[in-house]
């Protein structure tokens, strides 16, 4: 059951990668409001593991001004309806040159609901191959580094890693018991 009305729909900004949209909407209640919508097409988030090790990456995340450790992620704007599984087949080979023999779907999760429709599609990838890395020209700078899973957690506990996605991401596989 939709407990809020839409009464209107108006897109205020789109670009390549997103539309921003502001809706007029009734509550069950009857009051109007409006809504801020930020919709983006759905991306992957990949947990490379092998050996007790994570790979990541570095770039360089122009909203924060900074360079900050990440899983690899991405997704495929020019193909939004592509799956997922290929999409994170791609991610993961772009940015740091590894091929996965093994992929598990872990599951969905939404970036920020509050506020926008994203999601993301978790896969933990194992048994990996060393290759080259094919980076596209928005990821200049991007480089990668495996991490002893300990050192990881310790990243993520100390503040070094800031990235929601990968953070949530590590916690869905661990809750699952598959990371180690």
């Amino acid at each position: 059951m939709n407990e809020i009305e839409t009464l209107d729909s108006t897109v205020v900004y789109e670009n390549n990668w997103m539309k921003v949209r502001e809706d007029k909407i009734r509550r069950s209640s009857g009051a109007e409001g409006i809504y801020g919508v930020v919709d983006k097409p759905d991306f992957v988030a990949i947990i490379p593991v092998q050996d007790g090790h994570i790979h990541l990456v570095e770039q360089y995340r122009y909203p924060v001004e900074g360079r900050y450790w990440e899983i690899p992620q991405g997704s495929w704007e020019s193909n939004p309806d592509a799956d997922p599984a290929k999409v994170a087949a791609g991610e993961l080979r772009e940015e740091t040159g590894l091929q996965a023999n093994s992929f598990q779907y872990i599951g969905h999760l939404f970036q920020a609901y509050g506020y926008s429709n994203q999601g993301f599609h978790v896969y933990l990838a194992t048994d990996l191959e060393v290759g080259s890395q094919k980076l596209d020209a928005e990821e200049e700078g991007l480089i990668t580094k495996s991490f002893s899973l300990d050192e990881f957690e310790t990243m993520i506990s100390s503040g070094v890693i800031k990235d929601a996605t990968t953070i949530s991401a590590y916690g869905l596989v661990n809750l699952k018991s598959l990371a180690r």
